[in-house]
C-alpha cells in the first residue's frame, strides 16, 4: 500500500522521537498472556534508552523481566493500576528509587485526558490492524493468532499520546472495520509473531469458583441485591473479578427469570456469565471496557449491542457522560475491609503488593449500591480488620459488606439495613465481625514495614490517598 505505516519495531521507536526520561504506555487487555511490554522494553534496552517512565494500565506476573530493566536504569518510574508476581514482590521490598503511582482505571483515564499523565509514546497491542493503523482487539483473518476483545484501556492512550505505535500479529487488508483505534491516531504499525496468549486473558483474579464458601457468599450477595430496593426492571449492574462476586450473577439470574425483571445494561469487565444473560434477553446491553474471557471477546466482535467503551467514558469522575454515573449496583471483592468500611484490594496481609486498584473505587463511589463480598478469614488471615493495610476505596463509598458470618450495612444507609432485616437477612455490626475474626485467630503481629515509600495511591480525583512502605524480611 502506498501510504503504509508498517515498519520494524526499531524503526517505529526511532520515528517516535522517544528520548531518555520520556513516558511510554501500554495496555493490559491480554492480562497474563501479554507479550508487548517485554518485547518493547527489551528493544528499548538494546537501543540504550534510560530513565523511562512506564505508564501501563496494569502489570502482572508475566512482566517480571522488567526487574532487570529497572536495575539497569532503563525504567525508573512506573504508573499503573496494579502489580503482581515477582515484579510486585521486588518493588514491595524497595527495588525502585521512586515510588510506583497507583491509579484506578477511571483515574488513569482522567489523568491522561487532562494531561496530568502525559504520554510521549504509546505502544498498543492489537489483535488485528491494517497498514494505515486501523486496529481492533478482534481478529479479522484466517491467520489470526490472538483475541482480546475490548481495547477500552488503550483508547485514551491512542487519543492523547503524542505518538502511537500499534503492534499486531494479524496484518489485514485495508480497511480493518469495525475498528477500535483509528488510523488517524496512529503513526506506525509493527508486525510481530505474537502480541499475546488469548488463553490467559481470564487468568489472575478472574475465577469461576466451586468453593463452598464462595458459593455461600454469592448466594448471600444475591439476596442483598434482590432485597435492596434496587432490584427492579431496568436496573444496571457490574461485578468484580472475585469468585463470589462472579458467582452471584447466577443466583440473580434465577430471580430475574422468576420475577420477570430485566437489566438495562451490564458494565465493566464483561464475562461469559454476563454474555449468557444478555443472549437470554435478561440484560439489554453490555458496555465493555475489558473482555474478561474469550466468550466475551468473541461476543463484542459479533454483537452490536455489546459495545466497547474507553476507560474515560467508563469510569472517569470528571467525564459527565461516564457510564459509572448511571450504575445502580456493583458487587466487588476485597483483600481487607475495616470497621470504617474502608477497603484494601492492593496490598496483601504480608505487606506485599499483589493486586490492582482497578475500577474498585470508581464504581463504589458512583453506584447507587456498592456491595463488598469477602470471607471473614482466608486461612489464618483476617479479612475484616480494625484498619486496612492500604486504603484504596474509602468507606463512605461502601454500602454493604457480605461475609459468611453476617451482613454489615454502612450506618449511612439505614434504609438498606431496614429492607434487608425485613427480608430476614442476618444484619451484624461490622465491629462485631472484626472482633469475631480476632477471637478466632488472635492479634496478628505488626508487619515489618520500613521507612521507604514504594507506592503512592492516588484517588480518582487526583489526590494522594495513601502510601505503601517497603516490607522488610
Amino acid at each position: 500500500m502506498r501510504n503504509s505505516k508498517v515498519v520494524s519495531l526499531e524503526e517505529a521507536i526511532r520515528k517516535s522521537g522517544l528520548k531518555d526520561g520520556m513516558t511510554i504506555s501500554f495496555h493490559h487487555h491480554f492480562r497474563g498472556g501479554d507479550k508487548v511490554v517485554n518485547l518493547v522494553v527489551d528493544q528499548l534496552a538494546r537501543m540504550g534508552f534510560k530513565n523511562l517512565h512506564l505508564a501501563a494500565s496494569s502489570l502482572s506476573d508475566v512482566h517480571s523481566p522488567l526487574i532487570e530493566h529497572i536495575r539497569n536504569g532503563v525504567i525508573t518510574k512506573i504508573s499503573t493500576s496494579g502489580l503482581r508476581g515477582e515484579l510486585a514482590n521486588e518493588i514491595s521490598h524497595g527495588l525502585m528509587k521512586e515510588p510506583v503511582v497507583f491509579r484506578s482505571h477511571g483515574g488513569r483515564g482522567s489523568a491522561i485526558a487532562s494531561g496530568v499523565l502525559h504520554i510521549d509514546v504509546a505502544f498498543l497491542g492489537a489483535s488485528s490492524c491494517d497498514e494505515l493503523g486501523n486496529a481492533s482487539g478482534c481478529p479479522r483473518s484466517e491467520n489470526a493468532k490472538s483475541i482480546c476483545g475490548s481495547l477500552g484501556y488503550a483508547l485514551p492512550d491512542a487519543r492523547y499520546a503524542d505518538h502511537v505505535v500499534v503492534i499486531t500479529d494479524d496484518l489485514v487488508a485495508y480497511p480493518n472495520v469495525p475498528k477500535s483505534i483509528s488510523a488517524s491516531d496512529v503513526e506506525s504499525v509493527v508486525v510481530v509473531d505474537s502480541v499475546g496468549d488469548s488463553s490467559k486473558i481470564s487468568s489472575g483474579a478472574i475465577r469461576d469458583s466451586k468453593n463452598p464458601r464462595d458459593i455461600l457468599l454469592a448466594k448471600q450477595a444475591a439476596k442483598v441485591i434482590i432485597n435492596s430496593g434496587y432490584f427492579k426492571d431496568g436496573f444496571s449492574i457490574q461485578t468484580g473479578t472475585g469468585g463470589a462476586s462472579l458467582a452471584a450473577v447466577k443466583y440473580i439470574r434465577e430471580s430475574m427469570v422468576e420475577k420477570g425483571i430485566k437489566a438495562s445494561f451490564a458494565l465493566g469487565g464483561i464475562t461469559a456469565h454476563m454474555v449468557k444473560l444478555h443472549q437470554e434477553g435478561l440484560i439489554g446491553k453490555l458496555i465493555d471496557v475489558q473482555s474478561f474471557d474469550k466468550v466475551a471477546a468473541e461476543s463484542i466482535a459479533s454483537d452490536q449491542t455489546h459495545q466497547e467503551v474507553s476507560s474515560v467514558e467508563y469510569a472517569s469522575a470528571e467525564h459527565t457522560g461516564s457510564a459509572v454515573h448511571a450504575l445502580d449496583i456493583v458487587i466487588l471483592s476485597a483483600l481487607e475491609v475495616d470497621v470504617n468500611f474502608n477497603v484494601n484490594v492492593l496490598v496483601g496481609s504480608d505487606g506485599i503488593i499483589r493486586g490492582a486498584v482497578g475500577g474498585h473505587p470508581d464504581t463504589a463511589e458512583d453506584s447507587a449500591l456498592s456491595i463488598i463480598v469477602c470471607p471473614l478469614l482466608r486461612g489464618r488471615i483476617p479479612c475484616v480488620v480494625p484498619k486496612v493495610t492500604t486504603l484504596i476505596t474509602p468507606g463512605k463509598s461502601v454500602d454493604v459488606v457480605v461475609t459468611e458470618y453476617g451482613i454489615a450495612v454502612n450506618p449511612a444507609r439505614p434504609e438498606i439495613a431496614g429492607r434487608l432485616a425485613e427480608a430476614g437477612l442476618k444484619i451484624v455490626d461490622i465491629n462485631d465481625l472484626a472482633a469475631k475474626a480476632k477471637s478466632i485467630i488472635g492479634e496478628p503481629d505488626p508487619l515489618p514495614f520500613g521507612n521507604k515509600v514504594v507506592g503512592i495511591v492516588v484517588d480518582r480525583h487526583g489526590d494522594v490517598l495513601d502510601e505503601i512502605r517497603n516490607i522488610e524480611d
